[in-house]
Formats: structure tokens, sequence, C-alpha cells
């Protein structure tokens, strides 16, 4: 059975565990690292592929539950697949639906990303629990999940097999295996019970894909969990490790100060011929964390959902557009950046555009942060290639300040 990808590294970056690489897929070849466009619904929210070729987009990433439901992934097959659907003909990733295990379940009405501060509060929450003041669309047992339509309410139950069968429909290139996604500060006696599930959920899901023909044309990775603690990270990535997967995802919803160190401890440990996604992280200060500790591709909404509430990336930090002083403020939104918006629009044209509520906001928006989000790991795979890694970093990092908004 042939493979459907091949995986080169083309250099590593001197005393860490980072790399460039060239990962070939069914639809093209992805320059490594590189971040994935998020189209939750088979679109990138405001955009069309068009534009996503005009930003630099290699890939883009939808999502299983939302496909399922609507508009049922058997359509989707019936379309030609995603591909075919959308008119996306670049390379095109699923996930496995596991993350709403967590986001529909303990982090249900919590708007929980998948970074968020240690010492918040909403943290402490448990998809053990059953407290009527927490309720959720998303009961898990050993065999699966059953969810609650956020449409119309159906009941829906999703085994590790049922979500193959899924992705086998939509049809992209890369496809990840069913896991639960937990919360950074649930117990050590649940993360572990979650672990374990993961873990057999993986292995059924890989049996699964391997019994079918489909197995040949889409790439499956299995998840890393693990939560905050060493050593069922370590094993997490020790137990997938072992089994055959054409390259892995690291999952959970992090505490900020952990991400780089639960990274570093699972890719010293994963093949390293194999590749690495980092699931639901695009900040700049973590991309270039990942990058040094071995990611080799992102994938985020808030380049996009950021755009859309008006908040936009340049090189010295983040800017609100709802600010006054924008309004008669006649330069581009990042100046020296070469996307569409900046070299055609203003602060001030967009500060208008998002007062008057009108649709072509979060399209200028979304290009440009996409763009942004998009070359900056683009840049990072180049200073990669060129050995300048280190000194791009400080220089950026320098000016950037993702705390502030302007």
């Amino acid at each position: 059975m042939s493979n459907p990808i091949t995986f080169t590294i083309q250099k590593k970056l001197d005393g860490t565990l980072g790399r460039a690489g060239l990962l070939e897929t069914p639809h093209g070849t992805i320059e490594t690292p590189a971040f994935a466009a998020v189209g939750t619904k088979a679109t990138v929210k405001a955009m069309t592929p068009e534009m996503l070729t005009g930003v630099g987009a290699q890939v883009v990433l939808a999502n299983t539950y939302h496909l399922f439901l609507q508009p049922g992934d058997e359509i989707v097959a019936r379309a030609g697949g995603l591909h075919s659907f959308m008119n996306w003909q670049g390379p095109m990733m699923t996930d496995s639906g596991g993350f709403q295990v967590f986001s529909l379940g303990a982090a249900y009405g919590k708007d929980i990303s998948k970074i968020t501060k240690e010492t918040d509060p909403q943290l402490l929450l448990s998809e053990a629990t059953n407290d009527p003041d927490n309720p959720k669309i998303a009961t898990i047992d050993s065999d699966g999940v059953t969810f609650k339509s956020h449409l119309d309410g159906t009941s829906y139950y999703i085994t590790p097999e049922k979500s193959i069968d899924i992705q086998h429909n939509l049809g992209a290139d890369i496809i990840f295996a069913f896991d639960e996604c937990t919360s950074p500060m649930e117990p050590i006696h649940y993360q572990r019970e979650a672990l374990d599930r993961t873990h057999r959920w993986a292995k059924r899901s890989l049996a699964h894909h391997k019994s079918k023909e489909n197995s040949s044309r889409q790439a499956l990775f299995g998840i890393v969990q693990g939560g905050r603690f060493e050593n069922l990270r370590k094993e997490s990535a020790e137990v997938l490790r072992d089994m055959d997967f054409d390259g892995y995802g690291i999952g959970g919803s992090f505490a900020k100060e952990d991400m780089t160190t639960a990274v570093a401890w699972v890719n010293a440990i994963l093949p390293e011929d194999k590749p690495r996604h980092l699931l639901g992280i695009g900040e700049p200060e973590d991309l270039f964390a990942g990058v040094e500790n071995g990611v080799d591709l992102f994938d985020c909404v808030a380049p996009t959902r950021a755009a859309r509430n008006g908040t936009l990336y340049t090189k010295i930090g983040k800017l609100n557009l709802m600010n006054a002083k924008f309004v008669d403020d006649f330069t581009a939104i990042d100046e020296g950046c070469a996307c569409y918006t900046c070299k055609n629009y203003t602060k001030a044209y967009l500060s208008h555009l998002f007062r008057a509520k009108e649709m072509l906001a979060g399209t200028l928006s979304s290009i440009h942060n996409l763009y942004f989000i998009i070359n900056l790991v683009h840049s990072m795979r180049l200073a990669i290639l060129d050995g300048g890694f280190a000194e791009f970093k400080k220089a950026f990092l320098d000016k950037y300040n993702e705390k502030t908004t302007i």
C-alpha cells in the first residue's frame, strides 16, 4: 500500500528540535513549517479560495463535527469531496471532532480557547462533573461521545470509527484520529482516564482507517494528549510513536506557560521523520516557540476571528480599528506589508467599514491577518534555511508585543 504523504527534512535548526521540510500530499507539497488556514465549515470566513492563494495559504483545515452536522459528510462525498465542494485544489486537513468533546462538554458556554491563563478560574471545571450549573451538550463514555447538535438539539453518537468514516467522506489529504481534549486544569486522575481513552480510540481509529480503501489516499495523524503532566505527555508520545501513524498532532487546551515545555517533551520522543501538527495555536510568540520545538504545522481560528472583530496584527503589536484615533488615519494597517489590503486601503477606510457594519470589513481584515501569520511562519522557515532564525526571532519579538493593543 502506497504512503499517501512523504515528509523530507531539508535543514535542522541547530541546538533545537526545529526543522524546515517538505510535506508532499496528493494535492501538492507543503513547505514546512507552515500555518494552515482554518475553514471550519468548508470556508475560511469572508474569503474566497482565490484570496487564500493570494495570502500564501498552502493548506486549509476543516472541521469534522461541523461538516457532519451541516451539510452532512455524505453530501460532501457526492460533491466529490471537500476539494471539489469548496473549490480549493491545494492540500486539506480535517480534525477528528475531538476538540468538540471539550468545547461542547466541560468548556461549553465558557469561551475557553486553546491557550488560557493558568490563573483563569474558568479552567477549574471538569468533564466528569454533572453540575447542573455547568450544562454541556457532549457526554463521554468508553466507546465514544454523545453530542447534541448545537443547531437543532438532535443527538448523535460519535465513535472513533464513525469519525474516520466521516473524514473519509470529506476526503481531506490528512485526517486525525478521534481523541479527547481536556482542560489543562483537570486533575491527574481524570487526565489519566482521558489519556487511556484517547489511546484506545487512536488504536481503533488506525485499525478502521487501514481497513478502508481511502487509506491509500489519506494520511492519518494520531493525537498526543496528557494535559500539563510531563509523565502523561511523554507516555502518550511513546504509545502513539509505536503505532503506525503517518504523522502526529499535539492536542490539548494549554495554560500558556505550559505550551512550550509540553511540545518539547512530546517532540523529543515522536519519530523525527514524520510531520507534527500543533492543533489550535496561532499567536506569534507561540508560533516561534512551536517552531523551535519541532512543530511543522499549525492551525488556529485566531487570525480570522480577530480580524472580523476589528483586531489586526502589525509588526509592533495588535491594533483595534474601533479606536477613535484610526477614524482619520490614512496610513496602511502595517507599513511595509505586501498584502492586498495594506497595498490598497487605509486604517481610516477599514475603521469606517467596521463602524458602518459593512461585510467588506471582515474580508479586508482577514486578508491582512492571514497574510501576516502565514508569512510570519514562512519567514521562520526561510530563516531556518538561511541559518538566521535566532536573529529573526529576536528582531521580530523585540518590536512585537501581543499583550498590547494599539
